[in-house]
C-alpha cells in the first residue's frame, strides 16, 4: 500500500505532508507520518483502541490538536499508535481512534523524540476530490 505522506527535512525541525481522497484521509495520514518519525510502525500491533475527540475553532487548530492528542497518547500514556480511524469529522471537531498497544522499551524501536506539534508554515487544503496537510514537528 503506497502511503500518503512525506516527511520533510527541515534545519531545525522536522515536517510532514500528506494527502488523502479527503481532508480527513489527509489527517490520518499524518498520523501515520507522525508515528512513523517517533517509532518504526512495523514493530506496533494493533491490539488496543483509543478514542479521540477534539473540538476546534477551525480546522487548523484541529490538525494541531489531532496530532497533539497523538503525540500525548504516547508521551503521558505510553501508547503507541500504529493506525487510525476518523469517524466524525468537519471544520471544528473529530471524532477518532488511535489503534495500537502500550509502548515497550523492549520491542519497540525508537526513532526520534518529538517535543510538540507547531503551528509553523501549518497548511490544511481542500477542494471537492482532495485533501492536503503539511505540519512541522518540534524535536
Amino acid at each position: 500500500m503506497k502511503r500518503g505522506y512525506s516527511i520533510i527535512e527541515h534545519p531545525a525541525d522536522l515536517g510532514i505532508e500528506a494527502n488523502g481522497n479527503s481532508l480527513a484521509d489527509a489527517f490520518i495520514q499524518a498520523a501515520l507520518g507522525l508515528m512513523s518519525v517517533i517509532v518504526d510502525p512495523d514493530s506496533v500491533e494493533s491490539i488496543i483502541s483509543k478514542n479521540i475527540h477534539i473540538t476546534a475553532d477551525d480546522k487548523e487548530q484541529l490538525l494541531v490538536k489531532w496530532l497533539s492528542e497523538i503525540l500525548y497518547l504516547y508521551d503521558g500514556k505510553k501508547f503507541i499508535s500504529k493506525e487510525f480511524q476518523i469517524l466524525l469529522f468537519d471544520d471544528v471537531e473529530l471524532n477518532g481512534i488511535a489503534i495500537g498497544e502500550p509502548f515497550s522499551a523492549s520491542k519497540h524501536k525508537m526513532r526520534v523524540d518529538v517535543k510538540a506539534i507547531t503551528y509553523h508554515q501549518l497548511v490544511v487544503e481542500k477542494n471537492d476530490e482532495r485533501g492536503k496537510v503539511r505540519v512541522f514537528l518540534d524535536i
